[in-house]
This record gives structure tokens, C-alpha cells and sequence, in this order.
């Protein structure tokens, strides 16, 4: 037997030890039994004997310990388990109420040691200018007096982050800050860094051969950024907006003829850089598609084929629209529900030829099932009248329900402008052939507040202010008020409108104003000595006191920028009913336009007036008509008609009638640039001045030195011809056109260079 070293001493005396604590049922900790392997069973197997007499909980503040107790899965007088000690530990970390958990044995007591988390006391942001606090607000889930976690500040980092992103700014950062206060609550900072927003750097397309890109970027949301979109959003990287983009472009190929497009992918990069986004759509245009047979399946008794067929609205040869069948099945429903036929379902059948490139059209019209409106319910006008709502609907409880008549009522409400989101739901009524409607609309702010700015060459600059409501105290009256200032007029004026007057639809107001305005190069209060007496004549202050009426039939497809379409009106305003001046004045425009070929529109716009003076009254200089400038380019404001022939001056017209002629034509440029180009001809006359005939006093002709003053008149037309460009800029429509006179008369002031420019915002 050799002698043992002093280590070995130490260690077998340790190994007799710990064979001691284990057979008195001591617990070991598990890293001293993974030392001794060949002795780890025993100390085990200890461990897991045993019972529990007592629970000690410590380190809870705020927390009740039976709420502690609750997520133990051992408690006083169970058997020792390791296996069930993980499992508390694991519990309790999962509620989210502690920072750090430790689960010890003392003896047979189990000790539950314990770190709150603390208390959110407030939470700030900080640097968030283009993101209110209040919209931060209702990102996160986050509040005071809630437990803070640091997975909870995480997630709410990726809710700013993402609320950023949507707002087109990629390149945000958050950093979440701590401050630690008294009884273990915490402040919460955000510490947000917005950075630039981050626009679309290019758009590229894969795959276009009949198209080119800037065609298709003009049919498209998303525009590449440019400098003069800064009053616009739709240069920012958007997701929701590129999945519109792709429905647009599909709309855009179907309706050029290619039923077979379909858009591959749609894929935005963010550059290494992080300040932009490249977006490229890969598509499959596949071939275009002209209409082969167009035909009618109907089903309905008493009514032949040959009586529906002159109803469509598309015909063998066309391209193929999708929008043109739409269209037509609008039109035969509404037909045939105006002839009695209530319950009518038309069903599109379209079987492709490939190898002729022709797309068959049967159009199958049956009796649907018979059903009826029961009820219309509407939610979520907070402030709108319902029955501001229900006089858009096409149906009425008791009509029978038409799925087509549904949709335009929902498109009406939409129109409306007053609702950001319109939704129509039906589900079944209180019988089986009964329907209930839902409408659920959510309201937007339909007060507006403009500010104009512009020039002319007509009225020099000009500027006006005006407050609306669209729809004043819920009722959808149109209230204004407003005010427009510029070199020669200054105006101020009331106007309200009833939409539905008498619960009719016909739209009746009033417009309470006051316009001082010159005409001619001077004004006619505060009359220089040089201005002509026939101005000089009436100067001072005339009372106006009219009523007057316009009735307009629109079928333009765009108001601000028809394509196609025509509209017409006629107006007539009686003045002097009670006192002021006195005179009739009636005036009638129409104007038509054809698109000749994609971006090729050729318009045909005109009008006429007449104003005559009653019970012995003439027509002052103020009522009359003006014709140069805007309405006859070529010519200078006031231009041409009745003319003094001693100062020069224009002096207005009974009667006038101007037209033009007018082709919009692309001029190579990317669509998104706004700008078009146009050639015109203009043409018009004005004549009849009721001062022709006037017979001047000895003080009047000595004030002239004598010379008795004409005005030259003539009914000739007048006519020019000239180019224009139109740029749709960010700050409004600016027109620049070159026009040169080729018939006037000798006394007709001319102007070779015109421009408008104006804005609303």
C-alpha cells in the first residue's frame, strides 16, 4: 500500500462527503454532480426525494405572492421534482412579470427568488417630426402603467419602423432609451432618426414589346421621383400601392386588346445606398385580340334576340375591352330592367380563337332569382344624414334587387366625396326572397380651404381665397365663401347650393357678390382725363341685383381633362328685379372631343351670348361681353368688337360668339412630365354697343375739344391660328400658346404671345 499524496487525500475525502449529504437527502447542485459521473445517480436520485414543507418567495414588490404561487407547478406537500421546478421557472419567465427567476432548495424549503420588471411611468418620442406623436401613439401597444419588457420595446421598434416604411422613409432608425426612476418604474424614450424619404430611384419594365416604358409608367400609381413632385406622394415606395399598380396595368393591356397579359412579377430593390427604390415589372403581353362574334343568348319570353342585340355596346372587329363588355352588360341590364324585366342576371361567355386572334362573345341573359329589397341599413355616418345617403341608391326597400343597381349606388355614395370608405354588403332577409342591404361608410373632413395664386395676360396676377363646406351640417349643401383679387376685378361672393332640392334631383342655390371690375386699360372709378368719353360717361357705382339659372348635360369623361365626351349648357340672368340695373343676358356653350388615337384628342368647343337692356335701359359698360385673350388667343384682351376711335379703347359688346378647333398631340416627352402640346384655330365676333347712337350735350362735345368720338363696330369673324404646350406642373396648369391673327378687322388689337399660369392648394 502506497502512500496518498495530498490532493488524493482531499479528493476521497470530498468523495466521502458528498456519499454522506446524499444518503442524508442534502440536494446537490447539478454542476458538482456532473464532476463525479460515477457518483451523480446516487445524488440524483436523492435529489428527487423528498417533500416540499414550505414555498419562500422574495424580491416581489408590487406583485401579490398567491399570484406568484399560482404558476408554480409544485407547491407545499408535493414530492420533489426536478423536472416540474423547469417548468415554474419556465412559467413564470413566460408572464413577462419578472426580469430574472431563480428557483432554489433550502433544506426542504423551496425558495422562489424573484426580479419585477418595472413599471412604464411615461412614454416619449423623440426627432419624429413627419410622424405626429399621436400616430406613434396608436402604433404601439405599449402604454404607462404596463409591465416593461425589453421583447415588447423590441416588437413596438418594429411597428415605428414598419409605420415608417409605409410612409416611404426606409432609411428610419429607433433606438429605445431607459430611464431609470423610484420604485421601479422607467420612463420610455424613442429616440427616432426619420432620414430622407425614399422615393422610387427608376421603373423599369421586362418584357414590353407593343408598349414603351414611359406608356406604361403613365398607366401606372407610382411615379419615378422627380423635383417638381414635392407636393405629391406618389414618388414614394409604397407595397400596397405596387399591388394596385399591377391590377392598373392589367386594366390598361385588357383594354388595348391583350386578353392573354398577365404581370410576371413586380419587384422593388432598395439601393445599397438606402435613399431609393428600383422597381421592375416583369410581364407577358401576349397577343391582341379583336372581337369575333358578338352575340346574344336569351332567355327571357316575349323578348327575340334581334331586339336586344342593338342594345350592346361592342361589335365584331372592335379590339378586345374588357372595360366595353362591362359596359355593355351595365347597359342591357338597365335596358331590360326598364322594360319590365326585374330580375335579370347577364353572364359574359368568351371563347379565344388563338389562331385568328378573335375573342367570341356571348352574352347569356336569363331570369334570375326573384328577390327584393327588404331593408337598407346604414352605418357608421356619425355626422350624414342618412337620407343624404339613401337618395344616391338606385333602390328602394320593395324594388327588386339588381346586383348591377347595387354597384352604382355604392359608386354614387362614393362620389359623393364625403366617405373615405364605402363598403355594400347584402345577406338574406326576413323571407327567402327577401335581401337586406348593408351599407358601412366611414366619414373624412369635406371642409376645404383654398389658396389661389396666378397670372394671366389678361387680368395680370391674381390671387383668391375661399372657405368650403361640401357638406354643411350633414345635409351635403355646398356652402363657399370666398374672395378672388387681381389687377382689374376684385370680387367677393356667398354661394350655396341644395343638391336635391325638394328632395328632387335638381340642384338649386344662390350666390350673394360683389364685383368691381375694368374691363379696358383704365378703370372706370377714379377715370384718367385720357380715358374715352364713353367710359368716362359711366363712371361711379352701379347696383346689381340678378337672378339666373344654368342647365348643363355633361357626358365628358374627365371635366378638367376630357378625352371624350361632350357637354352643352344654356344660361339666363335677369337683372333689375326691385332696382339696380336692368338687362337680360342669356349664353350658351357646347364643346365636343374624340380621341383620334392614344393622347390624340380633337375638340370642337364654342359659345354664344346676348345681353339687351330693359325698361328704356342701356346695357352699362360693366355687363357687357369681352372677347381677346383667353376666349380668342391671337388677339389682346378686349381685343376686338366696339372700339373708340379717339382713345383706342375698347368698349364691349351686346353680342359675341367664339369657337375653336383644337388638336392635343404628344410631343415624345415621358407621359409623367405633364406636358402636352396642342394645335388650334380660333375664331368669334362681338358687335352691338348701345352708345353707338349717342348724342352727346355742349358740355360732353366741349369736353372732347369738339371732335365728336365714333365707335367702330363690325360683326366680321375674326380667326387665328397657333400651337400651344400645357404643363400639369405641381403648382397647376400653366398654358403657354403662340397664335397669329389671319382675319381681322383694322381696328382689332392684337397679341402674338399668351400664358396663363394658376394653382389651388
Amino acid at each position: 500500500m502506497g502512500v496518498l499524496g495530498p490532493k488524493r487525500v482531499i479528493f476521497r475525502w470530498l468523495a466521502v462527503l458528498v456519499t454522506a449529504l446524499a444518503a442524508a437527502g442534502v440536494w446537490l447542485p447539478s454542476a458538482m454532480a456532473e464532476r463525479h459521473p460515477t457518483r451523480s445517480a446516487p445524488a440524483r436520485a436523492a435529489a428527487e426525494t423528498g417533500t416540499i414543507s414550505d414555498i419562500r418567495i422574495e424580491g416581489i414588490q408590487r406583485i401579490e405572492p398567491e399570484t406568484v404561487r399560482s404558476y408554480l407547478l409544485l407547491q407545499q406537500g408535493d414530492q420533489w421534482n426536478t423536472e416540474r421546478v423547469d417548468r415554474s421557472l419556465k412559467a413564470l419567465f413566460a408572464t413577462g412579470l419578472f426580469a430574472d427567476v431563480k428557483l432554489t432548495r433550502s433544506g426542504s424549503t423551496l425558495v422562489v427568488k424573484l426580479v419585477e420588471n418595472p413599471i412604464i411611468n411615461r412614454i416619449a418620442f423623440e426627432g419624429n417630426s413627419k410622424l405626429s406623436d399621436k400616430d406613434l401613439n396608436g402604433e404601439i401597444q405599449l402604454r404607462p402603467r404596463v409591465v416593461y419588457t425589453r421583447t415588447r420595446v423590441q416588437n413596438d421598434v418594429r411597428r415605428i419602423l414598419e409605420l415608417y416604411r409605409r410612409h416611404g422613409r426606409f432609411a428610419a432608425t429607433v433606438e429605445p432609451k431607459v430611464i431609470q426612476l423610484t420604485e421601479n418604474r422607467v420612463d420610455l424614450v424613442f429616440e427616432i432618426t426619420e432620414g430622407a424619404s425614399t422615393g422610387v430611384r427608376s421603373i423599369n419594365f421586362v418584357g414590353n414589346r407593343q408598349f414603351g416604358d414611359g406608356t406604361l409608367r403613365g398607366a401606372i400609381e407610382t411615379k419615378e421621383s422627380r423635383w417638381y413632385r414635392f407636393l405629391s406622394t406618389s414618388d414614394t415606395y409604397d407595397p400596397d400601392r405596387l399591388t394596385y399598380d399591377r391590377e392598373l396595368l392589367r386594366k390598361f393591356y385588357l383594354s388595348e386588346g391583350y386578353a392573354d397579359f398577365r404581370v410576371v412579377s413586380a419587384v422593388a430593390e432598395l439601393t445599397p445606398d438606402r435613399d431609393g427604390f428600383v422597381v421592375t415589372f416583369t410581364i407577358e403581353e401576349g397577343e391582341r385580340y379583336r372581337f369575333g362574334k358578338v352575340d346574344v343568348d336569351i332567355k327571357l319570353k316575349d323578348l327575340p334576340r334581334e331586339n336586344v342585340i342593338p342594345l350592346l355596346t361592342v361589335q365584331p372587329g372592335d379590339w378586345y375591352n374588357s372595360e366595353a363588355v362591362e359596359h355593355s352588360i351595365a347597359v342591357l341590364t338597365d335596358a331590360l330592367g326598364n322594360r319590365g324585366y326585374a330580375f335579370v342576371e347577364v353572364k359574359p361567355d368568351i371563347t379565344r380563337n388563338r389562331e385568328e386572334h378573335t375573342l367570341d362573345l356571348v352574352l347569356n341573359v336569363a331570369e334570375g332569382p326573384q328577390v327584393y329589397v327588404d331593408r337598407i341599413d346604414i352605418n357608421g355616418n356619425l355626422r350624414t344624414l342618412d337620407k343624404v345617403i339613401r337618395r344616391e341608391f338606385r333602390l328602394v326597400e320593395g324594388d327588386a334587387f339588381n346586383t348591377n343597381k347595387m354597384q352604382r349606388s355604392k359608386d354614387r355614395v362614393k362620389n359623393l366625396g364625403f366617405f373615405k370608405k364605402v363598403e355594400t354588403t347584402s345577406s338574406p332577409g326576413s323571407a327567402p326572397d327577401r335581401t337586406l342591404i348593408t351599407v358601412e361608410v366611414e366619414e373624412q373632413s369635406t371642409g376645404e380651404l383654398s389658396l389661389g395664386l396666378g397670372f394671366s395676360t389678361s387680368d395680370g396676377p391674381l390671387a383668391d381665397i375661399s372657405i368650403r363646406e361640401r357638406n354643411f351640417l350633414g345635409r351635403g349643401q355646398d356652402l363657399r365663401i370666398g374672395t378672388v383679387v387681381s389687377l382689374r376685378s376684385q370680387q367677393v361672393d356667398l354661394s350655396f347650393t341644395e343638391p336635391y332640392f325638394l328632395d328632387k334631383n335638381i340642384a338649386a342655390g344662390f350666390d350673394l357678390f360683389e364685383v368691381k371690375t375694368s374691363p379696358t386699360s383704365d378703370e372706370i372709378t377714379n377715370v384718367q382725363s385720357n380715358a374715352s368719353l364713353f367710359i368716362q360717361l359711366q363712371a361711379g357705382t352701379h347696383i346689381t341685383s340678378a337672378v339666373g339659372q344654368v342647365l348643363l348635360y355633361d357626358r365628358r369623361d374627365n371635366r378638367l381633362d376630357p378625352t371624350d365626351g361632350y357637354y352643352a349648357s344654356i344660361g339666363n340672368d335677369f337683372a333689375g328685379a326691385g332696382f339696380g340695373v336692368q338687362y337680360i343676358r342669356n349664353k350658351a356653350n357646347a364643346g365636343y372631343y374624340y380621341s383620334v388615337a392614344p393622347e390624340w384628342v380633337l375638340s370642337f368647343t364654342g359659345e354664344v351670348g346676348d345681353i339687351f337692356g330693359w325698361g328704356g335701359q342701356q346695357v352699362l359698360l360693366q355687363d357687357r361681353f369681352f372677347v381677346g385673350g383667353d376666349n380668342l388667343r391671337g388677339f389682346a384682351p378686349a381685343g376686338i368688337g366696339p372700339r373708340d376711335t379717339t382713345s383706342g379703347d375698347g368698349l364691349g359688346g351686346n353680342k359675341y360668339y367664339v369657337g375653336s378647333v383644337s388638336l392635343a398631340v404628344p410631343l415624345g416627352l415621358p407621359k409623367e412630365l405633364g406636358i402636352s402640346g396642342r394645335v388650334f384655330t380660333d375664331f368669334g365676333s362681338l358687335w352691338g354697343n348701345d352708345q353707338k347712337n349717342l348724342i352727346l350735350t355742349p358740355a360732353q362735345l366741349a369736353s372732347t375739344g369738339g371732335v365728336v368720338p365714333v365707335i367702330l363696330d363690325s360683326p366680321a369673324i375674326r380667326a387665328s391660328a397657333g400651337v400651344g404646350v400645357a404643363w400639369k406642373s405641381p403648382v397647376g396648369p400653366i398654358r403657354l400658346d403662340l397664335a397669329m391673327p389671319i382675319k381681322k378687322e383694322g381696328f382689332d388689337k392684337t397679341q402674338f404671345f399668351h400664358v396663363s399660369f394658376g394653382t389651388r392648394f
